[in-house]
């Protein structure tokens, strides 16, 4: 059997928490099959929450401890899906 992980993130202050939360999605770049990042953008507001989905790849146990380091950035909440096949 196979299991597919994909992740999601938000960030709730994305200019007080991107830097740490990009720096942790470069040192697990290894487990990131796709990345698709959303945030209201326009000519008067660029929003300072945003969505991050991940389509993971690699181990599951590889998938925890990455997903319990994103668990730690104060102010960003992850979910996760699996589906087996």
């Amino acid at each position: 059997m196979t299991e597919t992980r994909i992740l999601g993130l938000l960030i709730t202050d994305r200019i007080k928490e991107a830097g740490r939360t990009q720096k942790l999605l470069s040192e697990y770049s290894r487990l990131i099959r796709s990345r698709l990042g959303f945030h209201e953008l326009n000519e008067n507001v660029c929003s300072r929450s945003g969505i991050i989905v991940l389509h993971l790849t690699g181990k599951p146990e590889e998938w925890k401890v990455f997903e319990d380091e994103l668990s730690r950035i104060g102010g960003l909440e992850v979910q996760n899906m699996s589906f087996t096949y």
